[in-house]
């Protein structure tokens, strides 16, 4: 045991003399590159990737975080199956239609306008599109309007990536209660 113990007690006074000294510099790194890795911009070259591009596409099947999954296609019929099996998830109270109607002026005002006639701002430039008080868009089931806004239509762009999926019902939300005024939609 003695053996032993003078060795140890050697190496533990020739640590605890390293660990006290007073050097200028500080405590050695034993990996550098993991805290402080090299930065490289999206779009650069990148010497350490297989394929040589900094930005990688995502693994196939990946569902990016907070996205859901629209399973319609981008036609008549799917709209029109939309407008069948999907409801409008979201109850209507006056802070939902007052939401609605707040992302109603950011998204649809510029073409829909003020009391959804089709006469927005931007309408001189483009061809109207339909009135929400029209004989169609009455009829219109909340799932198919809730595709229209998602996959498009005609010239309507897509806002799929810009209006989530609950704020998509809050505007239809507000859009019915454009259709129940009595003023045809001015409220």
């Amino acid at each position: 045991m003695r053996r032993y113990l003078w060795p140890s007690l050697a190496v533990g006074i020739m640590l605890l003399g390293t660990a006290c000294s007073s050097r200028n510099q500080r405590a050695y790194e034993y990996m550098p590159d993991m805290a402080r890795t090299p930065a490289y911009k999206s779009f650069s070259a990148n010497p350490v990737t297989r394929d040589g591009l900094t930005l990688q596409s995502p693994a196939p099947n990946t569902i990016a975080r907070g996205y859901q999954p629209f399973h319609y296609g981008a036609n008549p019929q799917e709209a029109e199956r939309a407008g069948r099996e999907l409801q409008n998830p979201i109850a209507v109270t006056p802070d939902t239609v007052a939401e609605g109607k707040r992302l109603y002026e950011t998204f649809c005002f510029v073409c829909h306008g003020a009391r959804g006639q089709g006469d927005g701002p931007l309408v001189p430039k483009i061809p109207n599109p339909p009135s929400y008080t029209s004989n169609r868009l009455l009829a219109m089931p909340d799932g198919q309007i809730f595709h229209v806004i998602t996959k498009g239509s005609g010239k309507m762009p897509s806002y799929a990536s810009q209006i989530s999926n609950d704020e998509r019902w809050q505007i239809i939300n507000y859009i019915r209660s454009l259709q129940r005024s009595p003023q045809g939609g001015s409220q």
